[in-house]
């Protein structure tokens, strides 16, 4: 796990293991062969993204398959970030996003306490563009406003496997991009216990 610090909230970037990719990519396929469990599982009318399909994923495959993995990545994020130990950590919810050409996701913040995107399917040569800032198809986090020996972007050109953790407040946008193919993500919000997020807390 890689702590970064552009600006002033701190994100982590670390890698999914590939049997844990390749399981949740099955059960997104397994979803969409089965039209009842795919109205049952859309997820689009909850979420500001400007694309077609958002599937949330079951609570059983989420337990059996992710809270661990999710649940000691945040540990670590807090506890590398903060120095602090997180008492209670429970995943408030977990979403599939497909995104195609020309479809985006506005800048937006999350709910809960820490929030992550996960990374399973990326078309290739995604930021392909003729021009010289290549963001096609790529995620920006936002924090305060430009000024002289301040930053307030952090662009992040993501690779499958990626995983990224922030506080759930940190403004972020999901460019669209113009190559064919699937941009296949999982989103997430965490709730944490008040004592470790509490920055008045001695």
């Amino acid at each position: 796990m890689k702590i970064l610090s552009p600006f002033g909230p701190k994100i982590a970037i670390l890698k999914i293991p590939k049997n844990l990719i390749n399981k949740i990519n099955k059960e997104v396929d397994s979803i969409l062969i089965d039209k009842k469990k795919l109205k049952k599982s859309d997820y689009s009318n909850k979420l500001v993204g400007q694309v077609k399909q958002e599937i949330k994923l079951s609570s059983n495959f989420i337990k059996k398959n992710l809270l661990k993995f999710i649940g000691d990545s945040v540990k670590k994020y807090i506890s590398k970030s903060s120095k602090r130990k997180a008492k209670k950590i429970v995943l408030r919810n977990m979403w599939v996003v497909r995104q195609f050409k020309n479809e985006y996701n506005p800048i937006h913040f999350h709910s809960g306490n820490i929030s992550g995107v996960g990374y399973l399917k990326i078309p290739k040569n995604i930021t392909k563009s003729h021009k010289r800032l290549k963001t096609n198809g790529t995620i920006d986090f936002i924090h305060g406003s430009k000024s002289f020996l301040s930053n307030s972007l952090f662009n992040h050109n993501p690779k499958v496997g990626d995983m990224i953790l922030f506080p759930n407040y940190l403004m972020h946008t999901a460019y669209p991009f113009k190559r064919e193919g699937e941009r296949r993500s999982f989103s997430f919000n965490i709730d944490i216990d008040k004592k470790t997020f509490d920055v008045f807390h001695g």
